[in-house]
């Protein structure tokens, strides 16, 4: 049974005197019966956009969700407000789930919460033909595209619903989408025949930052002093590193808890609940934390490992300052996260066409990374929005003049092309230094007029000027191969003195203290490292043992492998700072642990 018309059930049930701006337009349309996508930012009130049609129209209607949280959430806000919405899902018992069925079956339900596996059954879509439906609605609309059938095949099946009920509306929505997803979405859901509404993706409270990750806890830690007492969410790439940081944080001081799907339900929604009653609580989280949790005072977000792509970056930035107040966005990326996440995509996605779109994908990330000019600018221009600069990100509060770096950016220019346009910055960096390894002998670029040629500066300087260089548009990344680097048109121009290069000053790394101080100063036990972790440490150790038929403490202590376990080193200079390292030990050595660190992440 109607609830009225749309302005009644908005006021009656909502309590809101008017729609906010793009949400008339998309209940309109669906209750004219047409299909529709929606994109809109987070907190721009999505779920009502097919919540008021829902209700106007009466009978049932469906919503496929991708998370229990999120059902369950929506479910209870409208059951707050009146309306006897439900769910059926595995959190609950059988025997709540067959009496929801029930009352849905009784046409007590006006909306009705499934996930896709519970929805895509034989069984289920032959019971929901049978009672009929008003409306479909699909939230988190992206999964179908950029996770597909590859993460959840029921997903990829909702593009079937369209031909099992001809005639019911079927409405998309998603907080973010470039132009190949919305494209994709539209074939899928709707067969082509969908119109589109995308609104916009700016959100000026809050403040956008990159830094380049040098030693990110450390990096964390200052972040969070302009944080005292806020509540904020920080993303990293695997379980054991949300767990890791949320310890870090706790040994610190600060009120952090860990959140990824590895937790039981029971663990996972009592984080949910201190997230959303404690003012300071910050979690460390995959990404399996945020998408339908609607806290609106996040004060930052901080991604402490590259995100998968742009969009993902923006869905869990648009976590922060859902209250329109003052929020951050700050980020930490180095070139390791970047060839992960890159080994991630070449690892997951089987179909050629597919894994070209996420490196591009990938690519576009990294150029918001390495933008020379406003970041706001980079990112709206991905989701085809213009822009003008605008004054709330690093780089346009960077009041730094711009230094002339035509010669320097000449000089990494020729070293680029005299090993062969193909090699990534590392590589070309080192070969600018002067530092020969064995593939520079192998190639005979260590011969090379060039080689060498950049040896008065630094290895971090030249790291910085080469992002500034891909960033400005000289230099362009094989985003769907290695990472190697060639030189681009804008390049040449500046190799042929047609066009000059500024670059933004680069400051040098922090001060280090010394190899003493720094290993007193992070002397760690075993209860403060991962037991995994440090197992898989001393298998490795107990094996170069064997093989060199000597007892395991002669290749290092147990107390240099629970430092090791404990600062995770990601190169050899930082092996080389560890408790009982020394140089013959870190080269001989230093490869091999850094791999089994590197697969225990």
């Amino acid at each position: 049974m109607s609830l009225g018309d749309k302005y009644d059930v908005l006021q009656a049930v909502f309590g809101f005197d008017g729609f906010r701006m793009g949400q008339e337009a998309i209940v309109d349309r669906l209750l004219a019966g047409t299909n529709s996508l929606a994109v809109m930012p987070t907190g721009a009130g999505k779920s009502l956009t097919y919540q008021v049609p829902a209700l106007v129209m009466g009978g049932l209607s469906l919503v496929v969700s991708p998370l229990v949280a999120l059902m369950q959430d929506q479910v209870a806000a409208l059951r707050l407000a009146g309306v006897n919405a439900a769910s059926i899902n595995s959190a609950q018992s059988r025997e709540e789930n067959v009496r929801i069925w029930r009352s849905v079956a009784a046409g007590e339900v006006p909306i009705l919460y499934l996930a896709p596996e519970r929805l895509m059954t034989e069984r289920m879509i032959t019971a929901l033909s049978n009672i009929g439906l008003s409306l479909i609605a699909i939230d988190e609309a992206h999964c179908i595209s950029q996770w597909g059938a590859s993460f959840r095949p029921e997903y990829d099946a909702l593009s079937r619903l369209r031909e099992t009920f001809p005639g019911t509306p079927i409405a998309a929505v998603t907080a973010t989408a470039d132009e190949p997803t919305r494209k994709d979405i539209v074939a899928k859901i709707f067969g082509g025949q969908a119109e589109v509404y995308v609104a916009g993706f700016d959100r000026p409270n809050i403040r956008l930052n990159v830094q380049p990750k040098q030693r990110p806890r450390d990096q964390l830690l200052a972040f969070l002093k302009d944080h005292e007492g806020q509540s904020g969410i920080v993303y990293t790439l695997s379980r054991k590193n949300s767990e890791a940081y949320a310890a870090f944080l706790s040994d610190n001081g600060y009120n952090a808890r860990a959140y990824h799907a590895g937790l039981t339900p029971d663990q996972r929604a009592d984080t949910q609940t201190a997230f959303m009653t404690e003012p300071d609580l910050i979690v460390c989280a995959t990404i399996a934390f945020g998408m339908g949790i609607d806290k609106a005072d996040v004060r930052f977000v901080f991604h402490a490992d590259l995100p998968g792509s742009l969009d993902a970056y923006y869905q869990e930035i648009g976590r922060a300052g859902r209250d329109g107040a003052a929020a951050v966005a700050h980020m930490v990326f180095g070139a390791q996260d970047i060839n992960m996440r890159h080994r991630f995509i070449d690892q997951e996605f089987a179909d050629e066409e597919r894994c070209r779109r996420e490196h591009a994908r990938l690519g576009a990330l990294i150029a918001y990374c390495e933008a020379p000019e406003c970041r706001r600018q980079t990112l709206l221009a991905y989701f085809g929005e213009p822009s003008d600069v605008c004054g709330n990100c690093d780089l346009c509060l960077d009041t730094s003049e711009k230094i002339d770096g035509t010669a320097l950016a000449t000089t990494f220019l020729n070293a680029v092309g005299a090993t062969g346009n193909r090699f990534g910055a590392t590589y070309v960096i080192e070969f600018l230094l002067g530092k020969a390894t064995d593939k520079h002998s192998a190639n005979r670029h260590d011969t090379d007029p060039c080689f060498g040629s950049g040896s008065a500066q630094s290895k971090s300087f030249w790291q910085s000027l080469s992002r500034q260089m891909v960033g400005g548009g000289l230099l362009e990344r094989d985003v769907s191969g290695f990472g190697g680097l060639s030189v681009t048109a804008k390049g040449q121009a500046v190799l042929q003195g047609q066009n000059r290069f500024e670059y933004r000053e680069i400051a040098p790394p922090p001060e280090r203290a010394s190899r003493t101080e720094r290993r007193t100063d992070t002397q760690a036990s075993v209860a403060d490292v991962d037991s995994g972790l440090l197992q898989a440490l001393k298998a490795k150790r107990t094996e170069l043992a064997r093989e060199r038929s000597v007892p395991p403490y002669v290749i290092f202590s147990d107390k240099t492998l629970i430092d090791m376990a404990h600062r995770q080193p990601t190169n050899a200079e930082e092996f080389l700072d560890l408790h009982g390292v020394g140089a013959k030990k870190a080269e001989q050595f230093s490869a091999i642990f850094l791999a089994v660190l590197a697969n225990n992440r």
